[in-house]
């Protein structure tokens, strides 16, 4: 299911916690997108995150519809979309809230 250089759109709480867990297992840096598809900004930022994704193969992106997994959304506590959460080893190591290319760009740098 999951392609390197790819983001991965998890659409179920079963797809969810097994990227989740392939990813802790690897040791890969996870960015997660929590996004919208009613959000103007979500959509402006999602052709740079999949050219992210294409660029660093090694870095496992993750594209997660607030509405559709509303209860992750609340657990990871993302209250304006897009959020990116950037997990290492299952631990948050940094987030962004809003579409802002350029840090979205240096925290993927810094932290793969």
């Amino acid at each position: 299911m999951a392609e390197e250089g790819t983001v991965i759109g998890c659409h179920t709480l079963e797809q969810w916690t097994d990227q989740l867990d392939k990813a802790k297992a690897n040791g890969k840096l996870v960015v997660i997108d929590f996004t919208a598809s009613w959000c103007g900004p979500c959509r402006a930022i999602t052709p740079i995150l999949i050219d992210l994704a294409k660029k660093i193969p090694h870095v496992t992106f993750l594209k997660v519809d607030v509405d559709e997994l509303k209860d992750v959304a609340e657990e990871w506590k993302v209250e304006a979309m897009p959020t990116f959460i950037f997990l290492k080893n299952g631990n948050v190591v940094d987030k962004i809230v809003g579409a802002r290319k350029d840090e979205l760009h240096l925290k993927v740098a810094q932290h793969q």
